[in-house]
């Protein structure tokens, strides 16, 4: 076997057409040894020659993809100090782009004897070990041109590759629970006719499975402990050839595109999966310990935990930075993604202590040019020290709102002195974005996500039932801000019944009709129930996939509906936020503010009125000749005028369209207590000076006919 001097760059295996690079970086390494494997688990193991800027590297002729290799790092054994290097542990490339095989989670994987943390375990641990796979770069992507949509014109679905298609009847039977699945027709004429512009998947990063829920006979569902940057995880693969998952991934994002659908990956390069200090030694651990972790001052044997896992990254080192951008940058340049959703992103903001918006991981994804110019997606939180940083992270990037989630909860289960929350809420959340010189759209709105409960388990239990995690039910969030409209779980009672169906008909519409970007939960549209357990995280079964034979036919005619809503109205998808100023109307009558929050009586929201714990009702005037945008030609943009009424109370109430507007007729476009927009030809107007009715806990959105 021929053995060139290769490259330091790119990191990880690359392969030309002719043969492959492989290169690793590692500071304290002494000798690095690349272990090439056949079909038959034999080794054959190859110095690498060459170090260079602390990269251990060489070029093989004739290794082409398919090939499985790890690495075997000689260095110093000195966990007090940091150092945990150990060549009898087989190792995975930071920078592999395919990873097969499973983990098998017996002693040899573990650099120490199992109840004896200090001690130095040598057994072998290749025969336990997936292994990297070298993989062709080559691919036909046609004409493929990412969507490129504007943040104001998204609706995104959150969706688990398996639980969005294990159980579609219309799938066949490979496909379900693959990127093959999400990929296939069925899938995508559902997005589009719920609206979706764009699919955000949890983790598809390649992950390992815990082995202390293996022990329960569960697994990591949601695959939030990954191993590798640049590999999407091959469980969700149809393809049963080392490296198909490459290819496989990627023919799904080309049909998306040409569909007009972008591709969101949920990301988590806070943590690893190797866990704290008792946990294996598979990849960055024994690589270069120091370099990739965050490690106790006080005593480096122990890890820094930011994310409740057990380790954090370690954003200060430039070499994990460096790993972080590069795993960026390929899912842009390479698989074509159009965004990302950083999971805890806050952690990854601490290049010291604290959480700082001016760390170098911000500055590198400004100046980049090509990460700075998708979505970006911040989970806004971690579990450390001041972790919860919702509207302070920098102006390019949007930001889960978890505020939204909450406030809008609780309006609609009837908690006390919401209504000024609602409203700033509702209207963008300038409160916490406007001063950083973001828009509206740096808010991602969601009621629910994976992580809680379901939206039909939101209007169906007050408590969390996760006994079947097998944690005592001590697991999840215990304060859900749910309400079970009066009994908890399962109902046969028609009015139970009937205001569940409202109340997620109101958290729908609440939804798509606030200023921001709205974010739904797969599965939500359909009715989705997860039987009260809020934490699936381990649960790969019929508990948290999608039952498409149970869908909801109602509701999700009601949500293409208020989506169509959203989409032809730009009143819902306004680029900057209201200001209150008066603007002139077209055709006669006084000028009026582009935004006015009314009592039920039609008279303005006061001071005092704000302040009362005891409201439940209040209606926001749109005014549709005050939208200051534009649209992509320059043309200034106008709209219909609206107004949305909101009732949390448990009595009908009459609501007045303001004095200024009574000469106005009013059309019901929406109205939650019917299950459905109507059809303009199949509703009367509402005539000058008349009142409109709305129900309990019901939402009603009136459309201006003019005067």
């Amino acid at each position: 076997m021929q053995i060139w001097p290769g490259t330091a760059y790119p990191l990880g295996a690359t392969y030309d057409g002719s043969g492959t690079n492989f290169a690793l970086f590692s500071e304290v390494a002494s000798r690095v040894e690349l272990c090439l494997f056949d079909t038959d688990g034999a080794e054959t193991r190859i110095d690498l020659p060459e170090v260079d800027g602390l990269v251990w590297h060489a070029f093989i002729p004739g290794i082409e993809p398919g090939q499985l290799y790890g690495y075997r790092v000689h260095g110093p054994h000195a966990p007090e100090h940091g150092q945990r290097c150990n060549p009898n542990k087989l190792l995975l490339d930071p920078y592999a782009k395919a990873i097969d095989g499973h983990f098998h989670w017996d002693q040899p994987l573990f650099g120490y004897n199992f109840g004896d943390p200090d001690s130095r375990n040598d057994d072998d641990s290749a025969a336990h070990m997936p292994k990297s796979v070298v993989i062709s770069p080559f691919f036909d992507w046609g004409v493929d041109r990412p969507p490129k949509r504007q943040y104001a014109d998204t609706v995104i679905y959150e969706a688990h590759v398996k639980g969005l298609t294990q159980r579609h009847p219309d799938l066949p039977e490979e496909m379900r629970g693959t990127y093959a699945g999400v990929a296939h027709p069925v899938i995508i004429e559902h997005l589009q006719s719920m609206g979706v512009t764009a699919i955000e998947l949890m983790p598809v990063h390649h992950f390992a499975n815990d082995a202390i829920l293996l022990d329960r006979g569960l697994t990591n569902y949601w695959g939030y402990n990954t191993i590798g940057f640049l590999a999407p995880d091959s469980k969700y693969s149809s393809s049963r050839t080392p490296g198909g998952q490459v290819q496989e991934f990627k023919a799904m994002v080309r049909a998306l595109h040409a569909a007009d659908i972008e591709v969101i990956l949920d990301v988590v390069y806070n943590h690893t999966a190797e866990g704290n200090h008792l946990g294996p030694t598979v990849s960055f651990r024994g690589i270069d310990n120091a370099a990739y972790y965050r490690l106790e001052e006080s005593d480096q044997r122990y890890y820094t935990d930011y994310t409740g896992t057990g380790n954090s990254l370690n954003v200060r080192h430039p070499h994990s930075l460096q790993l972080i951008m590069d795993s960026l940058r390929y899912w842009v340049t390479e698989m074509h993604v159009d965004g990302f959703r950083f999971d805890l992103a806050a952690t990854l903001a601490r290049e010291f202590y604290d959480v700082d918006r001016l760390s170098s991981f911000f500055e590198l994804v400004q100046q980049d040019p090509t990460v700075s110019q998708v979505k970006l997606i911040a989970e806004p939180w971690d579990i450390g020290p001041g972790g919860y940083q919702v509207g302070n992270f920098p102006p390019q990037w949007t930001e889960w709102n978890g505020k939204y989630r909450d406030t809008v909860r609780d309006f609609w289960r009837g908690e006390p002195a919401t209504i000024g929350e609602f409203a700033a809420r509702l209207t963008g959340s300038a409160d916490l974005y406007e001063h950083s010189a973001r828009r509206p759209v740096a808010s991602i709105n969601f009621v629910t996500a994976h992580d809680g409960f379901t939206l039909r388990d939101l209007v169906s239990y007050n408590e969390k039932h996760n006994e079947a995690n097998g944690e005592d039910n001590n697991d999840g969030e215990s304060h859900n801000r749910s309400w079970n409209c009066g009994v908890e779980g399962p109902s046969d009672d028609p009015e139970i019944l009937e205001l569940r169906a409202r109340q997620q008909r109101n958290f729908l519409a609440t939804l798509f009709l606030s200023q921001g970007v709205p974010m739904i939960c797969h599965g939500d549209e359909l009715g989705r129930t997860q039987h009260g357990n809020n934490n699936g995280y381990c649960q790969d079964n019929e508990l948290t996939w999608i039952d498409w034979e149970a869908a909801d036919a109602d509701l999700m005619a009601f949500t293409r509906a208020v989506t169509q809503l959203r989409r032809d109205h730009p009143m819902f998808r306004r680029r900057r936020f209201f200001d209150g100023r008066p603007v002139k109307r077209q055709g006669e009558g006084a000028p009026l503010p582009d935004i006015a929050w009314l009592r039920p009586d039609g008279s303005e929201m006061t001071e005092d009125d704000w302040g009362a714990g005891f409201g439940r009702a209040v209606a926001v005037f749109l005014n549709g000749d005050a939208i200051p945008d534009t649209d992509d030609r320059g043309s200034r943009v106008s709209d219909d005028s609206f107004i949305l009424c909101f009732s949390a109370h448990h009595e009908p109430i009459e609501f007045t369209p303001p004095p200024e507007l009574e000469h106005s007729s009013w059309q019901v476009v929406l109205d939650t207590a019917l299950s459905g927009v109507e059809e303009e030809a199949d509703v009367k107007p509402i005539l000058p000076g008349a009142t409109v009715t709305v129900q309990p806990r019901t939402m009603v959105v009136l459309r201006s006919l003019g005067e």
